[in-house]
């Protein structure tokens, strides 16, 4: 099939991509380069420069590429900044998906993969967290990620289409073979932060919270490896034969870890002590976040390969490693 990758520059994105044709698929990639990076995407692959919101580009792709499925990776995702700028969070994440759907249904296409987040669960009211559980969001963020699932159920009723939505827990690694990683400006990720704390290429650590009522104080997280991720994306593809089928599945690996953990994690793998800091908690800040992903494991027959933290970080050092600045390391 022919899929369109939406945000196909970015992190997520970019490993989709891959895994895309490594399932024996088309993919096609459409990203307005604004957080993404033109080197991630593989040669050969069709890269279309534009945003999500241009009906006329995105009715052109559409038709010249005969897409079959549009896989949505293109939100603005930092919490702060969309506390700060809810304008630029509703218009870009909630208005141009808005645009991107309009324009799907208006050429026929219905088969639209999402991506979300766990921040539409806000504070949980218990973890491993299910599907079911209350949408709270505590934060802009979250919501434009909810007000988007709402439409795509809107859209299922009224026009037929099909969806999946995957809300990720903490997606973090890199591919295997090195080619393409995490390069994010600012980067406020835990995994490439550390990293970068004991490379020294980026500055010492702040851990927010160590008095939090988790076994060493700190936050607990649950952390998914990116391709792990990507594939269970493409195990979605023939579940969306039928007109309206609606499916949310969480994915993570419902085993959180520590902050305090990571950091011993990269120290382990790196053989380099973190400089780092312990600050007061940020607020909204939950103790623990946590995936029950079960839905995903029966439903779509995913099962993780990278379900050990160490595995998970010696694929993120070893690109940062060899990229310490990022994608401008590579011709």
């Amino acid at each position: 099939m022919n899929i369109l990758v939406v945000g196909g520059a970015g992190y997520i994105g970019s490993h989709c991509v891959r895994q895309i044709a490594a399932a024996g698929h088309r993919p096609v990639v459409l990203d307005n380069l604004v957080h993404g990076h033109k080197k991630s995407i593989p040669g050969g692959v069709p890269f279309h420069h534009g945003d999500l919101g241009d009906q006329p580009l995105v009715r052109r792709v559409l038709r010249s590429e005969k897409i079959d499925i549009v896989m949505h990776f293109a939100a603005f995702t930092l919490v702060g900044e969309s506390v700060g700028a809810p304008i630029k969070y509703y218009r870009n994440n909630v208005a141009r998906t808005l645009s991107l759907l309009e324009t799907m249904q208006e050429e026929g296409v219905g088969k639209f993969i999402f991506s979300s987040t766990a921040a539409v669960y806000g504070i949980p009211e218990k973890t491993p967290i299910p599907e079911t559980a209350p949408k709270i969001p505590i934060n802009p963020y979250g919501q434009t990620k909810l007000d988007c699932e709402n439409m795509l159920g809107a859209f299922a009723r009224a026009y037929g289409l099909s969806f999946a939505v995957f809300r990720y827990f903490n997606a973090c690694g890199a591919a295997e073979d090195g080619s393409i990683g995490e390069d994010h400006t600012p980067e406020t990720h835990l995994v490439p932060n550390v990293i970068r704390a004991a490379l020294r290429t980026g500055p010492a650590l702040h851990l927010f919270g160590s008095d939090y009522p988790t076994p060493d104080g700190t936050c607990l997280r649950d952390y998914v490896h990116v391709d792990d991720l990507s594939r269970a994306h493409i195990a979605a593809f023939d579940k969306l034969e039928t007109p309206g089928t609606a499916l949310h599945f969480n994915l993570g690996l419902g085993r959180p870890y520590s902050n305090m953990e990571i950091v011993k994690a990269v120290e382990k793998v790196s053989g380099l002590p973190v400089p780092f800091t312990c600050d007061l908690r940020r607020a909204g800040d939950p103790p623990e976040l946590c995936a029950d992903a079960s839905l995903a494991r029966t439903r779509l027959g995913w099962n993780p390969r990278f379900t050990d933290i160490h595995a998970i970080v010696e694929t993120a050092w070893r690109w940062h490693r060899n990229h310490p600045a990022g994608f401008d390391d590579q011709a």
